[in-house]
């Protein structure tokens, strides 16, 4: 059975993450947070309405009313959670390749479950038969039951928006002021998925020239060489266009990797730092702290010692962000991959939210984003070498104490040494820092030949 991993649970449709799984899914959540309502959303993965149809179905058998947003990023559910005060399942596999997908549960308000949360739903799972059950809904009576009154908010297409997803593209062109990017070219790699339609419009609403690629979804290309966790053809764009800089989003929208005017990827530590000291400058960092995982790069943390800024350390993830956020009272978290929060106006990373904020601090500062990153942090040389092994294992660190000991020992204060296993995939990463690139390249690669040995 899956079980939640960094972010939800996640699983190649039809064999891991099957219908019945889905339903049951839902209805255990529903019952552990009580919820009367809940929205629904899903990228544009082919598998991604027999999971909505499967979902909404089991929620209304046990008398949950549900909201069909169709096709919507991750961070406009979240919003329609907040907004409204409702529960929210994103159907996604994020960066993943389409045969994945996955559900990322919110409470009600859009924060996203806590731990013991996470604990009763999955103790109520493994307790329960995960057998369909029968007597489900028919897909007709889910169209008569979602919002009593004729307020049918399903969008079967990208091009039928439902009134959710209008109302989180409203809030985001509110953000600035209007043709606040009319001296601003930005190029936009949508990876194929759920901000294909919304981001180049929300672009073109603030004044921007807009070049937009990796934007015409089938179901089956999300993510597929593209996107955040692939910019080589973003780069190319922006260097051809000329654009100011350049956006790529991954397949549920909740992270961004920038791309600046000379072609140079501009990776979510140096967002976060451009944010810091931003907000620092504007006195709106409260606390006079950030949060980030323990992939943050060196660099980073050097930067925001240099000008005072307090920097709290989490597991990857940036449910582990918020949860920092939370408990601190804080404004600003994010992550390497380009999860950034910015918790003052929303409950989860946000790819286009922090693009609208990078593109206004661009446009304000009349800098070029190349100047505006050096400026902000320089990185130490990292390597990361993702490892597939035969099985997802829970974790690493007992196993190969020996190899790590070693691997730090050669770099003594002066680099970092992190090994540790995927929460969504049976993968294990490794990743080395180091004062010179061949340092850390030789380090990563004498783990991971360790490491593969063994597990692979």
């Amino acid at each position: 059975m899956l079980t939640f991993g960094t972010d939800g649970v996640r699983g190649e449709f039809g064999i891991e993450l099957t219908e019945s799984y889905a339903a049951n899914l839902a209805e255990v959540a529903a019952k552990v947070l009580q919820c009367k309502k809940v929205v629904i959303g899903r990228d544009t993965r082919e598998s991604g309405s027999a999971l909505e149809k499967a979902i909404a179905e089991a929620l209304i058998r046990i008398g949950v009313e549900v909201q069909l947003m169709g096709v919507a990023p991750t961070p406009a559910i979240a919003f329609a959670a907040r907004k409204h005060s409702v529960a929210a399942i994103a159907i996604t596999a994020s960066h993943n390749l389409y045969k994945d997908n996955g559900i990322k549960i919110f409470a009600a308000g859009g924060l996203k479950l806590s731990d013991d949360q996470q604990t009763s739903i999955e103790r109520e799972m493994i307790a329960r038969d995960t057998a369909v059950h029968d007597g489900a809904a028919s897909n007709s009576q889910i169209v008569d039951e979602i919002s009593p009154g004729g307020e049918k908010l399903v969008a079967e297409t990208l091009n039928l928006r439902s009134e959710l997803l209008q109302q989180y593209c409203d809030w985001i062109v509110g953000l600035a002021p209007r043709d606040a990017f009319k001296n601003l070219h930005v190029a936009l790699d949508c990876a194929n998925g759920a901000f294909s339609y919304v981001a180049p419009e929300v672009f073109s609403k603030l004044g921007a020239t807009v070049t937009t690629v990796n934007a015409t979804p089938n179901g089956q290309n999300i993510n597929l060489q593209c996107g955040a966790t692939h910019p080589s053809s973003l780069i190319e764009v922006v260097k051809n266009v000329g654009a100011h800089f350049g956006v790529a989003f991954d397949g549920d929208g909740d992270r961004l990797i920038a791309v600046d005017d000379k072609g140079q990827i501009v990776d979510g530590d140096h967002l976060l730092a451009i944010s810091a000291l931003d907000m620092k400058t504007q006195g709106t960092l409260r606390g006079n702290k950030v949060v980030v995982t323990v992939m943050t790069n060196i660099g980073f943390h050097k930067a925001m010692k240099n000008v005072g800024i307090e920097v709290l350390t989490t597991p990857v993830g940036d449910r582990s962000i918020l949860l920092a956020l939370e408990e601190h009272s804080l404004s600003l978290g994010g992550e390497q991959s380009g999860h950034i929060i910015y918790r003052d106006f929303a409950t989860t990373g946000d790819g286009l939210l922090a693009a609208i904020k990078l593109g206004a601090f661009v446009e304000e500062s009349k800098k070029s984003l190349s100047e505006i990153a050096v400026r902000a942090m320089t990185s130490f040389p990292q390597v990361l070498i993702n490892l597939r092994v035969a099985k997802r294992v829970e974790s690493v660190d007992s196993i190969f104490k020996a190899e790590i000991a070693a691997a730090e020992k050669t770099l003594g204060d002066s680099g970092r040494v992190l090994v540790r296993a995927s929460g969504t995939e049976p993968m294990v990463r490794v990743m080395v820092e180091a004062p010179q690139q061949e340092v850390a390249e030789q380090v990563a690669a004498t783990l991971a030949d360790a490491i593969s040995a063994r597990l692979g």
